[in-house]
């Protein structure tokens, strides 16, 4: 029982991550194999059987002979012939064709993309019924289906030509809603990444300010290190996305920073493999989360503390974590947070990655507190 309640709801999740993008290219699917398979017998139907009504329309209209049911069965035969061809062409496709290719079918819709469809479509049709010839010739009804060249090829051309103008005329329609959307997101996405600066730029300034009265040589160096890290930091967090070796710097210059505040009571470390540093993501993606780590972990612990960031990548995905051995989160809290950085991340990632990026917060073993971002690696 319980493997049926977990066995449907993914069942139909990948249906519809399938049907989502069943009709662009891409590299790297959601949906599992069997799922588009599944779209292109359910696609090839429905164009059988609207085809197949349409022909007994005109049948009927001009007092010709109707189709009959014996002429059903090679009639949605062939559409699902025809619907394999589409779905192995393309699948080449996707598989030998470069990434530049693959984003330009899938921008705007112009002449030369609807070029491509059209004629690859012709191809995938004639060699579809060109299958079904040589497979269903003997099916019953087969024989009364008109197979020479003119015919054959003009009724191709015809269909292909007013489908791509169909399917041109929604794509155009879809990529502008899309645009649309885009442009949407990536406003929300700025305005939620500026009210993640302020925060980092108090909490620094903040510490300095603590230093000042008993300690002023050593806030002078921090304001001196704040002043080289603010000016490289700035380029990045005005970007929309960099690379994580970019993020890591700043982290371990953040680190150094809170170091010099309270000596010998941190320590860090920072382990990222070298794929991961590659991939793209999100700026002040890490830096909150170590700042919560010291502001409300370490700092509320009598004791030496350490902080720890892990980046790797596995199983197609970028696993982040940011770990402390502070006080932990069932701890009575004699600092009492917003919750605004935390919650900025989370509709940061939610809304760059939706439901492909997850972040949690657990405990840590023995003490302390666990970060964990996952993200989709970077196309």
């Amino acid at each position: 029982m319980c493997i049926d309640c977990h066995a449907m709801p993914q069942f139909f999740d990948s249906l519809s991550a399938a049907r989502q993008d069943f009709f662009k290219l891409r590299k790297h699917r959601q949906a599992p194999a069997w799922a588009m398979w599944l779209m292109t017998v359910w696609v090839s139907l429905l164009w059988g059987l609207g085809l197949m009504a349409g022909a007994a329309f005109l049948a009927s209209r001009q007092d010709s002979s109707a189709l009959s049911w014996e002429h059903a069965l090679p009639f949605l035969l062939t559409t699902l012939m025809i619907g394999a061809v589409f779905h192995v062409v393309y699948t080449v496709i996707e598989r030998l064709a470069p990434q530049r290719f693959i984003d330009w079918t899938n921008g705007e819709p112009g002449v030369l993309v609807s070029l491509f469809f059209s004629i690859t479509s012709m191809a995938c049709v004639a060699a579809g019924l060109a299958l079904a010839y040589l497979l269903l010739g003997s099916l019953p009804g087969m024989g009364r289906v008109d197979w020479t060249p003119q015919r054959t090829w003009l009724s191709i051309a015809m269909t292909s030509v007013f489908v791509s103008v169909i399917f041109g005329l929604v794509a155009w329609q879809d990529w502008h809603e899309e645009q649309l959307k885009r442009q949407s997101k990536e406003a929300e996405l700025k305005l939620l990444q500026a009210q993640i600066e302020p925060h980092y730029l108090f909490n620094t300034l903040a510490n300095v300010r603590s230093l000042i009265d008993f300690a002023p040589r050593e806030a002078g160096e921090m304001l001196d290190a704040f002043t080289e890290h603010l000016r490289a930091s700035l380029t990045s967090m005005r970007a929309e996305l960099v690379p994580l070796d970019a993020e890591l710097a700043l982290v371990g210059h953040y680190l150094r920073l809170m170091q010099l505040r309270m000596g010998e009571r941190l320590t860090f470390s920072i382990d990222a493999t070298a794929d991961a540093r590659a991939e793209l993501v999100p700026p002040l993606l890490l830096q909150p989360l170590v700042e919560n780590a010291i502001h409300h972990g370490l700092e509320c612990k009598v004791k030496p503390g350490s902080v720890q960031v892990l980046a790797r990548v596995e199983a197609g995905h970028l696993h982040l974590c940011v770990q402390d051995d502070g006080v932990g989160l069932d701890a009575p809290q004699t600092r009492k947070g917003s919750g605004v950085a935390t919650q900025n991340i989370r509709d940061r990632l939610r809304g760059r990655y939706g439901s492909r990026a997850t972040f949690k917060l657990e405990p840590a073993s023995p003490e302390g507190t666990r970060a964990i971002i996952d993200l989709p690696l970077t196309p």
